[in-house]
């Protein structure tokens, strides 16, 4: 098994290279950043300055952002 998955806790680059491999999300570890300043990114904790994503939140929050299935584009409204 890889073994950030079997983590807790992600770093902000471990948390963008899980969102890419295990969902096909990209966002880069500056994007992440950035979402964490100006919101609508996953949930964190913080240990001193390093942020700390939970695999379980991260999951969580790409189904949140995603669309429900579609079999065309004009389902989309």
């Amino acid at each position: 098994m890889d073994p950030i998955v079997q983590k807790k806790r992600l770093t902000r680059r471990e948390a963008s290279d899980y969102l890419l491999r295990i969902h096909g999300i990209r966002r880069k570890p500056q994007t992440l950043a950035k979402l964490a300043c100006e919101g609508g990114g996953p949930t964190f904790r913080r240990d001193g300055r390093r942020c700390l994503y939970d695999v379980k939140e991260l999951d969580e929050w790409v189904d949140a952002i995603l669309t429900p299935p579609m079999r065309s584009t004009s389902d989309a409204s």
